[in-house]
């Protein structure tokens, strides 16, 4: 039996170091901000280190400023991915936790409308980018004999998508089958892969009409959109120790759009 005085420790992070992807706005950016308020020291990584340093800021003011750590970088190249996870490890002597959200969304259309390039760019962005993470942070995580590994997937995996977008859709259930053959092989080392598959998310208000927005709160069971932070309560239930028994799933996030 767990006692009163235990439960908050179950959501402790402290002395842990977590790498969040995509971390400048939206779901990275929730997802960091609840690790950093569990206790965890932060490296966020993104593309545009405008917004990057932005989010570091904010970031950096609500926890303190030896925290959190900026590192502009593309996932889809293997030597910046590289560069960023030695450079954590140099910081703070270790890293713990993996948070693979970078990526890039888009609906696309059908299949003869998508061009090798939009393709590869697609796959870069959200599969490629995820492997090459796992790949520069597992050494670390066998090392210390432990670790969490977040793969931030999408109910598109799961359902095709609605409306196109092969690519992107084909990338997430990528991320999906990459997350339960890592958890086999990393299970030896203590190490836990999993992954959370968000439904309609309501991160950028810019990204759906107030009319679109209102049909797809008409086809959700808990009648809304979701929110970056429901995504971000997942990730920090599967970086804790609450977690530990919990390996190779994919957790929905979705309203009860989707049951499986």
């Amino acid at each position: 039996m767990i006692g009163a005085g235990q439960l908050s420790h179950l959501l402790d992070l402290s002395g842990q170091v977590a790498l969040v992807t995509g971390a400048s706005r939206g779901i990275g950016l929730a997802i960091a901000r609840l690790l950093g308020q569990a206790g965890a020291r932060l490296g966020l990584v993104a593309r545009s280190a405008g917004p990057l340093e932005e989010a570091a800021a904010q970031l950096s003011a609500l926890l303190g400023p030896d925290r959190v750590l900026a590192l502009p970088a593309d996932v889809a190249r293997e030597d910046q991915v590289n560069a960023v996870v030695a450079q954590l490890a140099a910081q703070w002597g270790r890293v713990d936790i993996l948070v693979n959200n970078a990526g890039l969304i888009s609906l696309g259309g059908p299949i003869w409308k998508i061009a090798p390039a939009d393709w590869e760019r697609i796959m870069g962005a959200n599969l490629t980018g995820t492997y090459l993470c796992c790949r520069a942070v597992i050494p670390h995580l066998q090392e210390q004999k432990g670790g969490r590994i977040i793969n931030i997937a999408s109910i598109s995996a799961q359902t095709g998508g609605v409306s196109g977008g092969v690519h992107y859709s084909s990338s997430k259930g990528g991320m999906i089958s990459l997350t339960k053959t890592l958890s086999r092989d990393l299970a030896p080392f203590g190490v836990t892969v999993n992954a959370i598959a968000p439904g309609q998310i309501d991160a950028d208000p810019n990204l759906i009409t107030p009319e679109q927005r209102e049909k797809l709160r008409g086809m959700i069971p808990l009648g809304r959109l979701g929110l970056p932070e429901d995504v971000a309560h997942a990730a920090l239930f599967l970086a804790s120790p609450m977690a530990a028994y919990i390996t190779g799933a994919t957790i929905d996030v979705n309203g009860g759009i989707l049951k499986r």
